[in-house]
Order: structure tokens, then sequence, then C-alpha cells
């Protein structure tokens, strides 16, 4: 058997082992160490999963996970994602579709703490849509905003998306981070203009809210100050070079933790969850890097990547027709797989593909977690829809993904301008090093 063919059977058989609901960490285990024996040998095998494993959890970079994890668990465990919210809702709420706006400025403000769009639609689904509710909203607008919103926790930093792809790509954390910000910002506009549009061609689904007096939305806004303090904290002293990610990290997660207690936000009990919950989700996001490592040797050897590049350079495609076949795969792979598993799966192949064809891998990386992020909220896996349902829970699914269209046609706007306009994205990094 060829390389090739090796490849393309440990390919397939990944798929099919994530089909059969195995976790995708160990599906790349598998795959990746049983190819190695197949194509080197046992010892070959034994000695990658071995120093592998080793190597992959060690590097000093990977403490940004469990920091942000935690940073991001104990806001929400304190409550202070109901403060971002209510400081957005006073200020833009007294508009038609107001509190969908509301809903997606916060959680922009909480995706800067949470780094991960599960938590982010959790969090601030289980505020806004009981308020949306009760002002009689429309199920469609109040859960589309909050699906998509929730999205933004995987674009704007600390992204774990961004975490992910820097260690599978050896790419900077921090330019990573810098790079998300204005399309994180962009998106989030793009957003509150949907919801703008939908209700001024239907008004009734999005009436407006109870006007705060200007007394009133300062106060709010004080209240949720600290928080966004930690945030200009956390990522501002990134970008000045005051501290790099990991150490931001740090420093954010104690400052929220400090914060938490000295405004008895927050009990012991509620803290050692969210100690175990962080613990819990970082060990999976460790295996997932583990399985990633252990695979990516065995796709290196088996030349799929290079095989696959030369086959759409033989094409005649040019290098933004390679990306659009890309990014239509992404598409397809989002339709059935999670954001995680297309990342972990997807990067080593592409990549080299990428960077062969003369893009900035940074940039690449902002458009790769933008097209995963429409994965989440397209039929018929769409995670975030399925969070939501279950946050909501009495609306129908179609509702839901109907109501996510008019979001989805802005994510789309917002890729096509930045592969129009790169420096969207490249801006702030660049800024960083010049």
């Amino acid at each position: 058997m060829t390389p090739v063919a090796a490849g393309l059977w440990g390919i397939a058989a990944l798929f099919a082992l994530m089909a059969l609901r195995t976790p995708v960490a160990f599906a790349m285990l598998f795959v990746g160490f049983f190819g190695m024996w197949a194509l080197e040998g046992e010892r070959a095998a034994t000695a990658l999963i071995l120093t592998e494993s080793y190597s992959a959890v060690s590097g000093y970079t990977l403490v940004v996970v469990p920091m942000f994890v935690l940073l991001g668990n104990v806001a929400s465990a304190a409550g202070f994602s109901r403060g971002l919210y209510d400081a957005a809702n006073a200020w833009v709420g007294r508009f038609r579709g107001g509190l969908a706006s509301a809903s997606v400025i916060g959680c922009a403000a909480f995706s800067a703490v949470s780094g991960s769009s599960v938590a982010t639609a959790v969090t601030l689904g289980k505020v806004a849509l009981p308020e949306m509710r009760r002002l009689g909203y429309g199920d469609g607008l109040a859960t589309g905003a909050v699906a998509a919103g929730g999205t933004l926790g995987f674009l704007i930093p600390p992204s774990t998306g961004f975490v992910l792809y820097a260690i599978l790509t050896e790419e900077s954390i921090g330019r990573l981070f810098m790079a998300g910000i204005l399309p994180g910002l962009l998106m989030s506009a793009l957003f509150i203009a949907a919801v703008w549009l939908v209700v001024l061609r239907r008004p009734e689904i999005g009436p407006r809210g109870e006007a705060a007096s200007f007394a009133e939305r300062l106060r709010l806004l004080a209240r949720a100050a600290p928080l966004l303090a930690i945030i200009v904290i956390s990522i501002g002293g990134i970008y000045i070079g005051a501290f790099t990610p990991v150490e931001a990290s740090g420093i954010g997660a104690v400052l929220v933790i400090a914060l938490a207690f000295a405004s008895r936000a927050m009990s012991g009990a509620a803290f050692r969850a969210a100690l175990l919950d962080t613990l819990k989700t970082s060990a999976m996001l460790y295996m997932i890097v583990i399985g990633a490592n252990v695979l990516n040797p065995f796709l290196a050897v088996t030349r799929i990547p290079a095989t696959l590049g030369e086959g759409l350079g033989g094409l005649g495609l040019g290098p933004y027709g390679m990306l659009a076949v890309i990014i239509l795969a992404y598409v397809v792979m989002g339709m059935f797989m999670d954001g995680l598993s297309m990342l972990v799966i997807s990067i080593p192949i592409v990549y080299p593909m990428i960077v062969g064809a003369g893009f900035d891998p940074i940039w690449f990386g902002v458009v790769a977690v933008i097209v995963i992020e429409m994965g989440m909220i397209t039929p018929p896996v769409g995670l975030n829809v399925f969070v939501v349902r279950g946050v909501a829970g009495d609306v129908p699914l179609t509702t839901i993904f109907r109501g996510i269209m008019p979001f989805l046609a802005a994510m789309l706007l917002t890729l096509l301008l930045i592969i129009a306009f790169p420096d969207i994205a490249l801006l702030i990094p660049n800024s960083m090093f010049d």
C-alpha cells in the first residue's frame, strides 16, 4: 500500500470513528498510532505516541487554555454576564430590536473573557432570552441573536480556536489574538445591523424596551466596569507588550477571582464548581492537542497535504481558487462536525497548502475561525443552535434556524470583507511588531 493510499484510508477511518461517536481526541490517537504502525512499524508508532503525548502538553504556552477557561467560568459563576447584558440593554434597549442588539453586545463582551462559543451562548441566553420573551420578541429573532452572538466567543480573543490553531501551526498566539479584534468588532456591528434590518421589515417582532435614564445607564455601566477593566488589562496588556498571552491569562484569572470574592458575587461552592468545570474542559482540550500531535506526523508521512496541494495547483485555480475550494470544504464539514474537530483535523492538511499559495497564516487563521463559526449555526448540526434550543425550551429548531439566517448573511459578509481587505485582520498584529 502506498503512503497516500494509507493516508486516505486513515482519513476515512477517522470520519468513521467520529460517526460512531468516538471522541475526536481518541479517534485521532487511534488513526495516528495504527497508521504510523502500518507505515513505519511498531517501534516508530510507540515512540511517536510516547514523545508526542509528553511534548504536546508540556509546552509553557498551553497554560493559556486552563487560565482563560477558568477566567470565563468564574465570570459566569459570579453572574458578571448579567452586568454586561444589563449595561448594554440600558444603552440600546430603548430602540426597536434593542434587546437583541444588547444580546449581541453582551455576547461580544463576554467572549473577551470566556473564549468559548458554547459558554457564551449558554450564559447570555439564560439572561437575555427571558427578557426578550417578556417584551414579546419573536422567537426567531431572540434565539437567532443569542445563537449568532455566541459564535463571537470563537473569534474575539481569548479564543480557544486561536489557541489550538497556534499550537497546530506553531504561529504566535499573541498575534492571532490581536488579529481577531477588528474582525470580531466588525462582525458584532454587522450582527447589530442585521437586527436593525429584520425589525425594520417586521417591527412587531422587536418592540422597544423600557428607556433608562442617563443616570441609570451610567450606574449600570459602572457596575460592569470592573469586568470590562479586566478585559482591557488582559487583552490590552498583550497589545502593548506588557506581558505575554500566558501571563495575560494568569493575570486575568487572578483578577476576576479577586473581583468575584471581593464583591461577594460567588460562594465557595460555586468557585469549586468553576474549578471542576475548568479541569474537565482543559482535560478535553489537552487530549485533543495530544491526538492532533499524534495524527499530524502520520499525515506528514503519507504526504496527503503535499499531494492535495499539488492536485489543486494542477487544476490551475490560482491562490484564490484554492482558497475558495478550502472554504467550501469547511462549509460542508461544518454541517456535520463541531468547530474544534474541524480545526484539529483540517489544519494539518490545509495549512501547508495555504502557506504554499502565499497567504498570510495569521490572516488565514481568522478566515478559518470565521468559517468554522458559520458551521456552529448552520443545519443540520449547528451546535450553538442546539445549545440555545436547550436554554429556550419550547422553541422549535426550525424557528431558530430561520432566525439565524440574517446573522449567517452578516458572517458571510464579514468573511468576504476580510478576504477582500486582509488588513482588517492584520492591521493590529502587524502594528505590534513594526
